[in-house]
């Protein structure tokens, strides 16, 4: 078969140096209710058993927040630390508390070694409804990324902008208007894309050139209609299965891969497959180690097939 370009993966070697972990696939995150909160010493214990090589930070108090602290966790499981998803408010005119806070954030990042800041772009410090922005809204939150940019630089760090359920950009519609509107790197998240109404493969199609940072994630494409519409939130649906190991729902991962090799990028693939433990539900050796396993041997999988079919 002629090759019609190069292969989405050269080897699963070449997936394995790239792959980070995220501990919200372990239950770690800051809202309230979400569910049990592992142990950082479980959830990096495993990421290191299955072979990964980086993580980011997780919610806010997760992990220390002294960057010495930070390291030498990191470095007792062997980990690099890739960054961390920081939301701001960016579209008020007034920006001493996003700014603080992307001091704060920046500082242990690049104090630890992580090199990546993943913004998301909330309507206020609580989370709440979103609001549609009007022209001087975007114009705003256009500067104030800048800002956040030129922040970031001091401190060594990339800006990625990650479309997210429940922010400012989260629709197909929001995600063009920032792609037309705003400069900054993308955070492509397969499976926050997906949840909005856009096509994650024909974002990473068209837009490679734009994304940073990847957080790989496959989700029900049924479930993200109902969390669409409204007749779920973004918790229940959590808890009902909307997030899938790889390969196993409709964000179409080994397309998204393949358009981002075109592309020529060459960073972080995160697995990020949200998980709300409740009850008894174990966190050792259970369900996200498991879907964490089937992610990495479906990335195996597909680097092989795609490596066969280009030779």
């Amino acid at each position: 078969m002629q090759k019609t370009h190069a292969p989405a993966v050269q080897d699963t070697a070449a997936v394995d140096e790239r792959l980070a972990g995220a501990p919200i696939s372990w239950g770690a995150c800051e809202v309230p209710g979400w569910g049990v909160m592992p142990a950082p010493e479980t959830v990096l214990g495993e990421m290191a058993r299955l072979g990964l090589r980086g993580t980011e930070l997780g919610p806010p108090g997760f992990l220390p927040d002294d960057p010495d602290a930070l390291g030498s966790l990191l470095g007792r499981h062997d980990l690099a630390l890739v960054g961390g998803f920081v939301p701001l408010v960016l579209h008020e005119r007034g920006l001493d508390t996003a700014l603080a806070e992307a001091h704060r954030s920046a500082r242990l990042i690049s104090g630890a070694g992580g090199k990546m800041l993943v913004l998301a772009a909330v309507q206020d410090t609580d989370w709440g409804t979103p609001q549609e922005l009007d022209a001087a809204g975007w114009s705003r939150l256009a500067a104030h990324l800048k800002t956040i940019e030129s922040l970031a630089s001091d401190y060594g760090l990339g800006v990625a902008l990650h479309p997210h359920a429940g922010t400012l950009i989260e629709t197909a519609e929001q995600v063009q208007r920032a792609l037309e509107v705003l400069e900054v790197g993308w955070c492509l998240d397969t499976g926050h894309l997906l949840i909005g109404g856009s096509d994650p493969a024909q974002f990473a199609r068209e837009h490679g050139d734009r994304v940073v940072h990847v957080h790989l994630k496959d989700v029900d494409g049924e479930l993200a209609g109902e969390l669409r519409a409204g007749r779920r939130s973004l918790v229940s649906a959590t808890r009902e299965g909307l997030f899938k190991a790889l390969g196993q729902g409709d964000a179409r991962i080994a397309e998204v891969i393949d358009a981002l090799h075109a592309h020529g990028y060459d960073g972080w693939l995160v697995l990020e497959q949200d998980t709300a433990i409740t009850g008894d539900e174990p966190t050792v050796a259970g369900g996200p180690t498991r879907d964490a396993r089937q992610s990495i041997a479906f990335l195996h999988h597909t680097a092989l097939t795609t490596e066969e079919i280009n030779r």
